[in-house]
């Protein structure tokens, strides 16, 4: 072919960008010097670069300064500002009053101090917008992201994040970003099981997302540190413990659970004729993928025990070569014989402290039994009783896995 290819038209997007508003909430606290200019800059930026109709919410938290007379004064230049005043002080429950009340298909809220580049909020809100994502968060700790603030703030970040994927397996990586969004229809349900009305609303928030099955999107930010906070760290550091202790226990207990949420479907194929696998792989690959890595955790077990017995009782060295094994023994599963189980991974973890619990019951016996049968047994002879429980037990284990921790949903297979 000859010739210069004609330039490609972009596609019209009026129509999805006029049916789209967005609300921008700004919770404020006696921040009469920063109000004036973050909503300058940010009206701004909405009007020139947010290809949406949108409205920013000013949320007074009980300010004893000028705060609540200047956002009225803003609001008599533009419609498109609104006031909202609360007699109580409390970010989280700023953020959920304005949520539940706005009237627009998004709803996102940033800090008044505008440390997170405005570049990133059409990002933030685009997917929410096409409904490819629930919830949406800018990230300062991703590997593209370009954070400017002190070690001590660093330092407290990242370990604070590393605790929540630690304590409870969160995907996400910056719970505490000041810059975030949702689908009004999907948020709103969830806005009544969050607790916290302070700074670890945004943590809780996206806790019940991710337990929920909310797809929760991540936009890498720009940060600059504002020295000029109202963030007291010793005594949030203390509530933001105290809230992953709760919300660890209201998920092993149930009451996680958002019953009235909009479900997302199940993934489809685009193509017509697409030739799709099955999402349950079956019994015959369970069993083998199930085999094969008990196989090896069963063999990881007795070479742990060997070394571990000379120092320890049967018992003990038992009990610690087993928690080691089961840690990547349950993942593995989980990833590769039951295809990453969708269900609460809460409940599936306090399922398995069940299973291993009745698994380790199992095997210890199986020794005190020895050990009261024999008076001075062979380590050997302890190895090959091990061996014979541990095989038991791991037929047992499968069949608890499959039909109760991991167990698919009809709807899913």
């Amino acid at each position: 072919m000859t010739g210069t290819p004609a330039p490609a038209t972009p596609p019209d997007l009026t129509g999805a960008t006029k049916t789209t508003t967005v609300d921008v909430v700004i919770p404020v606290y006696n921040e009469e010097r920063a109000l004036r200019g973050c909503v300058d800059v940010l009206k701004s930026y909405l009007d020139k670069q947010l290809p949406f109709e949108w409205t920013i919410t000013i949320v007074d938290n009980a300010s004893t300064d000028a705060t609540l007379a200047t956002a009225n004064e803003l609001t008599e230049a533009t419609d498109q500002v609104r006031v909202l005043h609360l007699d109580e002080k409390g970010r989280g429950r700023a953020l959920r009053t304005a949520w539940q009340w706005s009237d627009a298909d998004v709803v996102a809220y940033m800090d008044v101090d505008l440390s997170t580049g405005l570049d990133a909020l059409l990002p933030l809100v685009a997917p929410l917008v096409n409904g490819h994502s629930d919830v949406s968060i800018g990230s300062r700790l991703s590997p593209s992201s370009r954070t400017v603030r002190g070690p001590k703030r660093e330092l407290i970040s990242r370990g604070y994040n590393a605790l929540i994927r630690l304590s409870h397996g969160a995907k996400f990586s910056d719970a505490q970003c000041g810059f975030k969004a949702a689908r009004t229809e999907v948020i709103r349900p969830l806005l009544g099981h969050v607790k916290d009305d302070n700074w670890f609303f945004d943590t809780e928030l996206l806790l019940l997302a991710e337990h929920n099955g909310l797809r929760v999107h991540e936009v890498p930010v720009d940060w600059v540190e504002d020295i000029d906070t109202r963030v007291r760290i010793g005594s949030t550091a203390l509530e933001d413990i105290r809230g992953l202790i709760r919300v660890a226990r209201a998920k092993a207990a149930g009451t996680a659970r958002v019953a009235d949420l909009p479900r997302r479907p199940e993934p489809q194929a685009a193509h017509p004729d697409a030739v799709l696998s099955r999402r349950d792989p079956g019994l015959l690959w369970q069993l083998l993928s199930f085999g094969a890595i008990g196989l090896l955790s069963t063999a990881v077990t007795l070479v742990l025990y060997a070394l571990l017995r000379p120092t320890m009782h049967p018992l003990a060295a038992n009990l610690l070569a087993l928690v080691v094994t089961t840690i990547f023994n349950t993942e593995a599963n989980r990833r590769f014989t039951f295809l990453g189980s969708r269900g609460s991974s809460g409940r599936a973890h306090l399922q398995g402290l069940i299973v291993f619990g009745l698994y380790y019951a199992f095997t210890s016996t199986a020794l005190l039994v020895l050990h009261s049968a024999v008076a001075e047994p062979s380590r050997l002879l302890e190895l090959f009783v091990l061996l014979g429980a541990s095989l038991l037990g791991t037929a047992g284990r499968f069949v608890l896995l499959r039909g109760w921790v991991f167990k698919q949903e009809k709807g899913n297979k």
